[in-house]
This record gives structure tokens, sequence and C-alpha cells, in this order.
């Protein structure tokens, strides 16, 4: 897998980078020893021809936020807080320039934007050829489990990036250190990623010419990243290796998967019982929240939460049979509207003075150093003295048709450290993994789904999960109460076929001889004629996934439903809870009517996917004929 089909390019490459650079020289100095990696360091030095090399680590960190801060790459924005703004057409990720590459069409899928690998490799080596001169090659080493993890041999990696706001940022969301690279019981397992940001003025981002290409090479363990600074597109190591790499390594080698989840522990201290619950929610559903989330006060006394993890879960079968699930991620990468003290006061902890966590594209006082974002009060400064917004325009000068825009960008973030999360588990960095009981679903529905729904069917579970949704609205799909589909809440993630994925979920699940226990929530229930949310959401939630928990161990019955099994009257912890019973009657309830106008829109979406199993169909069959389909 070592840089096949280039083997002219690479000499030139090699003389590339001996004019510029003593590579070998810089590798011993860093004490990076893995042939393997130096190897595919020197080929791509001399490929991008940059004019230095650096191999960093965590422990270079405070260094490199003082050359970051001195080169205005980054601003102070308070104690040991720091503040960097991006291209202002460069704030997200980019779903239709995410590519999935690999040298067998039959891993083509209806979501990973297949392309064949070899294509795809000869136009990046093309558009990064030279595109770092003048600039400094970071070499980042990383892991993305904890060491010594069963998976370890699909968890490391070395990012080379010519930009170092993402070494600070990878610095934050993985293990990094040349010793996990050294150490590698394979010295030829990890993955090779490669970040070129490129003239991100330049790039004719949203045009036909857009140069613009992100691609996983998954059959080769290849990121190659080109045109972009922006976390999603630049990080590798959290979203192409965490997920499409790591979903693809786990699908090929048939040992695990990787899926866009949430990852929370529940202890009950009147038991002593501890429970670990995995969970998706597409975009805007609430799984941040619910990650970082508190017991409700009144239930504090008895409750505690713990924080694993809010993007990424991989999850397997260990050798007592049980299905484990860790974070393999080291940090958060969290959207910072609508942050505060009442949505997610764990997050603001986690980003408070002193945590060396990072914000981009946000309000920025040029001042004074404070930071805003839309939602992190009610209402932005009175005072817009110093105030810039997240493009660098001064506040102050705004016209009135422009008063109204926002401060700071929608997708605006905040980069931080697990440890800096007040609640993080004591054992989130332990190589087993944690024992997961229960995996929710969940996705932002004003109707048709009720508060939590049970299912303790394998296949039903999973069926679930492929025709996971959140609503759309009729402007962008075209058709009245219609969900967009987001399997797992994997849709962007995908790397290799529906069919096979559904399959893969099956075979993985179902080898643990304890099944978890499944469910799908939903806290965005509303009211039909005045449109106020039913339910009062935040940490009220954690009501829905102890009430699963009791389910699951025979504390309760519920009430079974063509659906799934809902909490029966009385059976869901409301103390302290302020809540009218005629509402939360609601909640508890289904509309059958919506419920089979929904289940021809779900034939519809699993009718895209090639060699789908004959069990998730049999799902489909069974929950539509007890629905009166």
């Amino acid at each position: 897998m070592e840089n096949r089909n280039v083997s002219s390019s690479g000499r030139l490459a090699d003389e590339r980078t001996k004019s510029v650079v003593d590579v070998d020289a810089i590798l011993e100095d860093a004490q990076l020893k893995n042939e393997h990696v130096r190897e595919y360091v020197k080929y791509w030095a001399g490929i991008t021809g940059a004019d230095n090399i650096e191999v960093v680590s965590a422990d270079d960190d405070a260094r490199l936020i003082q050359e970051a801060l001195a080169a205005g790459e980054i601003q102070p924005a308070g104690e040991g807080l720091y503040y960097s703004r991006s291209y202002y057409k460069d704030t997200a990720r980019s779903e239709e320039r995410t590519i999935v590459a690999t040298s067998d069409p039959a891993d083509k899928g209806v979501y990973n934007n297949w392309y064949p690998a070899a294509e795809m490799k000869e136009k990046l080596t093309g558009l990064m050829t030279g595109a770092s001169a003048g600039k400094t090659m970071y070499v980042i080493p990383y892991l993305m489990a904890p060491p010594g993890s069963p998976l370890e041999k699909y968890a490391a990696g070395v990012e080379l990036t010519d930009n170092r706001a993402v070494v600070l940022h990878m610095n934050r969301m993985a293990r990094v250190h040349v010793d996990f690279i050294n150490n590698l019981a394979d010295q030829e397992s990890f993955v090779r990623a490669v970040h070129v940001t490129g003239d991100l003025e330049n790039l004719g981002q949203g045009t036909p010419e857009d140069k613009r290409y992100f691609v996983t090479v998954a059959d080769e363990r290849t990121i190659l990243h080109f045109g972009s600074s922006y976390g999603g597109n630049a990080l590798l190591g959290k979203i192409a290796h965490g997920l499409r790499q790591a979903a693809y390594d786990g699908w090929a080698s048939g040992k695990f998967l990787s899926e866009q989840f949430m990852l929370l522990g529940i202890t009950d201290k009147q038991t002593g019982k501890k429970y670990h619950i995995a969970g998706g929610f597409p975009s805007a559903s609430g799984k941040t929240n619910l990650a970082m989330t508190l017991s409700p006060d009144a239930l504090g006394d008895r409750y505690y939460v713990d924080f694993y993890g809010d993007d990424i879960a991989w999850l397997w079968v260990g050798e007592d049979g049980r299905l484990y699930g860790m974070n393999p991620e080291n940090g958060v990468f969290g959207v910072a509207k609508d942050t505060n003290e009442k949505t997610n006061p764990t997050a603001i902890d986690a980003i408070a003075p002193g945590t060396e966590a990072l914000f981009t594209n946000i309000a920025w006082n040029s001042k004074t150093h404070e930071v805003w974002f839309e939602g992190r009060t009610k209402n932005p400064p009175a005072d817009t003295d110093g105030w810039l917004d997240w493009k660098g325009q001064r506040i102050a000068d705004r016209s009135p048709a422009e008063a109204n825009d926002p401060w700071a960008h929608p997708n605006s973030r905040f980069t931080t450290s697990l440890d800096n999360v007040p609640n993080v588990a004591k054992d989130y960095n332990e190589p087993v993994g944690v024992p997961v009981d229960g995996i929710i679903f969940g996705g932002r529905t004003s109707d048709r789904e009720p508060l939590i729904r049970a299912i303790t069917d394998l296949a039903e579970g999973v069926y679930d999960g492929l025709t996971l949704g959140a609503e759309a609205t009729f402007a962008a799909d075209g058709l009245d109460g219609q969900l967009r589909y987001d399997p797992m809440s994997m849709r962007p993630f995908m790397s290799y076929p529906e069919g096979a994925y559904a399959a893969h979920w099956l075979k993985i699940i179902g080898a643990a001889t304890e099944q978890p226990i499944f469910a799908h929530v939903n806290w965005f229930q509303r009211d039909a004629e005045d449109g106020h949310f039913l339910w009062p959401g935040y940490r009220d939630n954690l009501r829905a996934l102890i009430w699963l928990m009791q389910l699951k161990n025979g504390e309760v019955e519920g009430v079974k439903t063509p659906v799934g099994i809902l909490p029966a009257k009385g059976e869901l912890n409301t103390d302290g809870l302020e809540i009218d019973p005629t509402e939360l009657d609601t909640l508890l309830t289904i509309d059958t009517d919506r419920w089979r106008q929904e289940m021809g829109f779900r034939e519809a979406h699993l009718a895209q996917f090639e060699n789908l199993p004959e069990a998730i169909w049999a799902a489909h069959r069974r929950v539509a004929a007890d629905l009166g389909e």
C-alpha cells in the first residue's frame, strides 16, 4: 500500500526533497524510527514541495501556540483560550466534494460518492504537486484509540499537513506522539493521511471549476484532502479516518463498526449498576447535548452521568461475548451555536478559561479578546466597540440592512480536549472499552415519533437505524411530511454499500451473547396548534434512558405498539418534572395514520439499496402488518 503506481514520480519527489531539506536527518532527530512512515513522509514531502519538515507531538503544543500567535494565525481569546478565523467560503464539510475511492466498482453505494482509486490518486497527486512550496510540512503521528486497544491496528495514522492550526486541533482531538507509530506491532499498519491547504481564495468553491477534493482511498488506507483548512476537511484523524476509513476497515476485517455515535454512561448510585448507551442522531437532533448531559436536579442524588464521547464510537464484540464501545477521539469538536449554561453547561465548563480551547469562526473582540456566538446569551453585547464578526468585519460599521446578520457563522466551532469535560468518565482512556447496554437513534421530528420507543429484536433495531430521519421542509424535498433519511446518522460518512452495511451490523451485533436493547427517541415533538415543544428536553432527556435500562432489566413492562414498546403510564420517572399530563400522554402514544404514511416513505428509501438483507425487509413487513398496512 506504499504509494503504488508512482515509482517515476517518486524518484522525482526524492530528488526535489533532497534539494530543499534533508528529510532523513529531520526524522532521525525527531526519533521517528518506523521505516514505512519515513518513506511515506519523504515521498509526499517531495510531491508537495514543502520547504521544511517538522515532526510534532502533543508535547509541542505550547510552543506551537506561541508560534501561531506570533504569526497571526490565531488570536488570544482570554486566559488559555484562542480564536481562529477561516476563509469565508471554507467553513464546513463539503459533502459533494467528499469521495470514497477504491479499486473495486462493487464498493459503490448510494451515498459514498465512489470513484476509481487510480483516477483519484492521479488527480490529487497533480493538485498537491508543489502546493506546499514555502511552507512547513508538519508530520502528526497519532492514535485514534487508547494505547493497547484491541482495535489499535486500525487506529494508528500519520497526517501530513502544511497548516499549523490543523496541528493545534489534532493535538486536542487525537493522541499525538511519535511513540504510537514507532511501537506498532505491524509497522505498516497505519493510515496515510495527507492534507494540503491550497490557495483557498482561488479554488473555485461552488463553481464548475471547483478544485477541492476530499478523498479516502479506503482499500489502500490512504486519505488525500486538498483545498480546505476547515476542521471536518482538515483534521484527518477525525471524520476521514475515525469514521469513513474505520468503517471500511471494520467491514473489510469483519471485526467492528465505526459509527457517528455519542457514548455516555449512567450510574445508578442506589443499586451500584452502571449502564452505557451509544446512539446516532442526524444533524441538529441533539446528539452533543445528550452526550454531555447531566442528571436532572431532582434525580441527581440517585443518577450520575459519565461523558465518553459526542461524535464517534467504535463497536466490537469482546472475548466475553459482550458488545463493547469506545470513543476513538481525544477531544470535542463542537458546534458553538446555542451552547450556553442551560443547553449544555458541561460544554461551557469544557471551554472555560485555562482549558486551551480553540474557537473557530465566532465573533471576537479585538480589544478585550472576548468571544461571542449566537445563543451564548439571549442578545449580543450591547457595546459593539472592538467586535469583529466571523468574517473579520467590524460590527460597529454594519449598515442598517446588515444589522441582524449573524455575528458568528452557524457552523462555528470549539475544540477542546476530553480532560476538560468536567464529567468525563474516569475510564474513558481504558483500552478495553466499555460494555454497551443500549443503542438509540433519534431524529428531530415534530410528530409521528413518541418520546421513546424500545425495540428488542435485532433486525428491527437495525431496520429502525437504517430508516432514521429528521424533518425536511416541503421546499427542500418537495413532499410534505417526508423525512430526510440518514441511516444510523452515517449518510455523509458511508464508505461501502448500504446493503453490505446492514449485513455487517447484523453480523457484529448478532455475535454478542448479550444483546443491547435498541430504542428510538425524539425530544422535539410539538403541539399541533401553537408549535411549542411538548417535552422540556436537555437534562430531562435522561429520564427516557433510565426507563430504557429499567425495561432491559425487566423492572418495567411498557406498552407494546406496532413500532416498539412505549413507557406505560407511571413508568417514566417524572419526579421534579413540570409537564402537562395531557401532553405527556401525547408524547407516549403513536399516531397510527401518520405511521402508515411513513411506511410507504421507508419502503421507497430502502429500495434504493442493493443486496439489502432479507431480515431487514422482513422487519419492515412485520411493522407494516402490525400497523394494518
